[in-house]
């Protein structure tokens, strides 16, 4: 599944381990979603989206590019 964390963090300046603690999740668990290796619960996605302002469809597709 293609995601834009990585992105999302970077653009506000956010460490891994900065959104992992928000996220009460740990900074593996950030880095597998950012690599596409692990793909997140549903309340785990949609926590990400509120905590970045977007709809889950925003940030998460199951398009490739």
């Amino acid at each position: 599944m293609e995601n834009t964390i990585r992105a999302l963090r970077t653009e506000r300046g956010l460490s891994q381990a900065e959104l992992a603690k928000a996220m009460n999740v740990s900074r593996q668990t950030i880095i597998s979603i950012e690599s596409g290796r692990y793909t997140p619960s549903l309340p785990l996605g949609m926590a990400l989206a509120r905590h970045f302002g977007q709809a889950v469809e925003q940030i998460f597709s199951t398009e490739t590019s």
